[in-house]
């Protein structure tokens, strides 16, 4: 996927990132390349750190300890935990809706208008 597609999922995942643990900027932007989203923009990352921070779920704090220069480390607020539960509910929507189009596009493919429940296997057509 490209980066314009997951910019509206980068406030979960990175709220998910920092519940997980917390980190900087830089750090963030390579947990979500190990998480499969390689070509983030960097601007686009900070942009979402930024609009979490305004809207509380986010705080960051100056880290100075170690060599180089200082960098924001972005922890979770409570606000932030709520918002993640809520954004975890609309993935889960999400998923369910996108499940339903593969399994009708698999059956379309396939010439039938009935594809068995469950998650989609791609059948190699």
């Amino acid at each position: 996927m490209h980066g314009r597609e997951l910019r509206g999922l980068l406030p979960p995942l990175l709220l998910l990132l920092v519940f997980e643990r917390p980190g900087h900027g830089y750090d963030l932007i390579d947990r979500l390349s190990a998480m499969g989203l390689p070509d983030v923009e960097p601007a686009q990352v900070y942009r979402v750190l930024r609009g979490l921070e305004r809207d509380r779920s986010l705080i960051s704090v100056w880290e100075t300890a170690g060599t180089g220069p200082a960098r924001r480390r972005y922890e979770l607020t409570a606000e932030g935990r709520q918002s993640l539960r809520s954004w975890t509910v609309r993935l889960a929507q999400l998923d369910q809706l996108i499940d339903a189009c593969l399994r009708r596009a698999a059956g379309a493919f396939a010439g039938t208008r009935v594809v068995p429940a469950g998650r989609y296997a791609p059948s190699g057509r």
